[in-house]
């Protein structure tokens, strides 16, 4: 998708005075050569494999390693028995991002968004809502489409592989989708759609990929809750008129910059990090053993 900046984006939206979820379904229109129904129907399939991931989600499975699982039904549990510090939204955007992170480790069908493994972030945000009635599926599609669009620009200006630019680069990603597909469903501008954005890569700016024997579970499953619980944060403050003082394609680049000065012990090489202390070496050491 042939989006090279935000500002492209809010230009567009303005000058066909259109929202951004529409310029990037436009974008997809001419770079596929298809139709407005043909585009959608292919982000309604995506949709729907996003909703399975969620409602597919088996709480007894384990991963191969036995690293992960299991802890999406105790959060599960823990939000129906209504004893958690966050209101009954952030506790199943919580719930959510476990599901779906332990879901990619045991194997079952998810939807890389933008990567496998920040799986998690977008369906956290936007399942619960539509579950709850408060969203159609019409307006999923369209933030959808908000998110794709700011996924093709940091791809393009940064870079959103964990072996590129370190974990900022995957859950940071995700992160500013879903803040922007959750402006917005909110019915936010463009513009506050790119504060939005900013303020959510701002805020992960400088993570460090560091999986545990290499594997896309430990600490990665748990990142993709801090990447969506960080998404909500900055779409509430995005449409409170709180603005980021660094433009967002900007910030972009900045992240882009980061990554690439980032030493390759940090980048999903398992060379450094939570993947050196000495629990991480001796998992690693077993899952060696156990290999053979």
């Amino acid at each position: 998708m042939a989006l090279d900046s935000m500002q492209e984006i809010f230009e567009k939206a303005a000058a066909g005075q259109i929202p951004f979820w529409q310029v990037v379904l436009e974008t997809d229109m001419e770079q596929r050569q298809v139709t407005a129904e043909q585009s959608m129907e292919k982000m309604r399939v995506t949709w729907q494999a996003m909703l399975e991931s969620v409602t597919a989600y088996q709480g007894t499975e384990r991963s191969r390693s036995g690293l992960v699982g299991g802890d999406g039904e105790k959060m599960r549990q823990y939000v129906e028995n209504g004893k958690g510090l966050c209101g009954a939204y952030l506790r199943e955007v919580v719930a959510t991002a476990l599901s779906v992170g332990e879901s990619n480790a045991c194997m079952r069908k998810i939807v890389a968004a933008p990567t496998a493994g920040a799986c998690g972030v977008l369906p956290a945000v936007l399942v619960p809502l539509y579950q709850a009635g408060m969203v159609s599926e019409e307006q999923i599609l369209q933030a959808l489409y908000a998110a794709s669009g700011i996924g093709a620009v940091i791809g393009y200006r940064a870079c959103i592989a964990g072996a590129a630019g370190g974990c900022q680069a995957e859950i940071g990603t995700a992160s500013a989708m879903a803040a922007g597909a959750l402006v917005a469903l909110r019915g936010g501008t463009g513009q506050q759609i790119g504060h939005a954005v900013a303020m959510a890569l701002k805020n992960l700016m400088g993570l460090v990929c560091d999986p545990v024997a290499g594997l896309v579970e430990v600490p990665c499953v748990k990142r993709n809750v801090i990447g969506a619980v960080n998404a909500v944060s900055v779409a509430d403050m995005a449409m409170a008129g709180i603005t980021s003082r660094i433009p967002v394609d900007e910030v972009i680049d900045a992240m882009g910059e980061v990554g690439r000065r980032m030493p390759v012990e940090f980048r999903e090489t398992a060379l450094g990090g939570l993947a050196v202390t000495p629990t991480g070496k001796a998992i690693n050491e077993k899952m060696r053993q156990s290999r053979g």
